[in-house]
This record gives C-alpha cells, structure tokens and sequence, in this order.
C-alpha cells in the first residue's frame, strides 16, 4: 500500500515534467527558427512480489507471486529539428534554412549553432538579434553600404559585387547537441560537423515547428493523468488512516 503512495507520487512528478514542456513549447509557438521538445519517460525495472512469514511454506523459502513496477521517470527531452513553416519578410537580412543545417554564431568566446536567421548590421557587421557575431568561412562578416543579395548557397553579394560566403554546417546526430536559450544550440564531445547540403532562401524566416493544437492537446491529457495519481495517492492516504485508527482503537 505504501508501494502505491510512491508509484502515485512518481506519476505526477512526470506529468508535472511534461506540463512543463508542453508549456514551453506553446510559449514559443511565434519564436523564429524554435524547435519544439519532446519528452521521453521510462519505467523503472519490474520488481519480483514473494510471499513470506507464511507458516505452511516456511520450508520452501520465499513464493514468487509476480511482477510489480514502481512507477514511471523522465528519461530524456528531445527535441524535434522537423522544418519549421517559411515566412515570407521581404527583409534582406531575414533568411531561412530549405533543409537541414545550421548558421555558425560566436558569441561571446563561445561558438554557437542557430536556425534563427533574423540577423541585423551593426557598424556594418553581421550579427544577431542578441549580439552574436555570424560567421562567415573567413570569420566576422563585414558588409559595406549598398543593395545586399544572398543566393541559396549562402554567398553575399553587395551592388552585385561578391563580399563574403556565410558558414553554414550541419551535424551527423542532432541528439548530441545541446539546447540553449535564445535559440541556440552548443555542441558535445559526440558531435560531428557535416558537410551543409541546404539552401539559403533570401527575404524569409523559419517559424516554429509547434503545433499549437497538438500542445494543446497533450497540456489536457497531463493534467488529466496528473489529476487521476493525486486522486489515487488520496484515496490510498484514507486507506492508510483508516488501518491505522483501527487497529489503534482496538489495543
């Protein structure tokens, strides 16, 4: 009985986990380049019910009597990297990954990974809303005035005179990267860089890639399941009170 207190309690740190996400994620329904998380919960190992104390098998030891399981954890959070819907900006400095692939960001003394393309000039440079500093194949980015051009394989053309080409890359396993706030993602000791086989679209940004009606959905199934453990640790909670009052009424 008080086996179900901690398996009831489990269920709603997990329900509670995901509400989490699932919030999150329709926080950023109208983030640029946002990529929705998925939450993945595990079992804890079965465990093996004996029955013992009973005289009439005192000489045959412990009888199995079956499996139980404990409850149910987060394993892990995921997130989707499926394509995002193409908004069209008219912006010259608005751009949007066709497939998979990566802007490269330094920010700070930190090299970063975004799908976010809303980028602006600052004295000329090339950077993001937050302050990163794009990359180029021969580092910063420095665009003189005039009409700026980006055909889809990155290169910047400025009065139709070729500047600079933007670095862009992608990884062999998006698992090994590593979310960060603002879009960013930092990579691991299990990433590897790939060769960027993507288009650049000009004048478009990527928007997220949650489905707000799908989110919506899933906030109403965790509160449910999260409402159904409360109502089972409640009633295994009088149980316990009730077997304790009586038996302390009888002594």
């Amino acid at each position: 009985m008080v086996r179900g207190l901690y398996t009831s309690a489990l269920g709603m740190i997990n329900h509670m986990n995901r509400m989490d996400v699932t919030t999150n994620n329709m926080s950023n329904v109208n983030t640029t380049g946002h990529k929705r998380e998925i939450v993945a919960s595990r079992a804890f190992s079965d465990q093996m019910l004996h029955r013992l104390n009973d005289p009439g098998l005192r000489l045959f030891g412990p009888i199995p009597m079956g499996n139980i399981n404990p409850g149910v954890f987060v394993d892990n959070i995921y997130t989707d990297f499926q394509q995002g819907t193409f908004q069209a900006t008219d912006n010259p400095l608005d751009l949007a990954i066709a497939g998979p692939g990566f802007f490269v960001v330094n920010l700070g003394d930190e090299q970063l990974f975004t799908r976010d393309g809303a980028f602006t000039l600052a004295e000329g440079m090339l950077m993001t809303t937050d302050g990163g500093r794009v990359q180029g194949v021969n580092g910063d980015i420095i665009l003189p005035n005039g009409y700026i051009s980006i055909d889809e394989n990155a290169r910047i053309f400025v009065n139709g005179e070729y500047i600079a080409t933007i670095r862009m890359t992608n990884f062999s396993d998006l698992t090994s990267l590593r979310k960060m706030q603002d879009n960013f993602f930092r990579t691991t000791d299990l990433s590897e860089e790939i060769p960027f086989e993507g288009q650049i679209l000009q004048g478009f940004l990527e928007g997220s890639n949650v489905n707000i009606v799908n989110e919506m959905v899933q906030m109403i199934n965790n509160s449910r399941a999260y409402e159904t453990n409360a109502k089972i640790l409640g009633m295994i909670d009088q149980t316990l009170q009730l077997a304790v009052n009586n038996i302390a009424s009888r002594q």
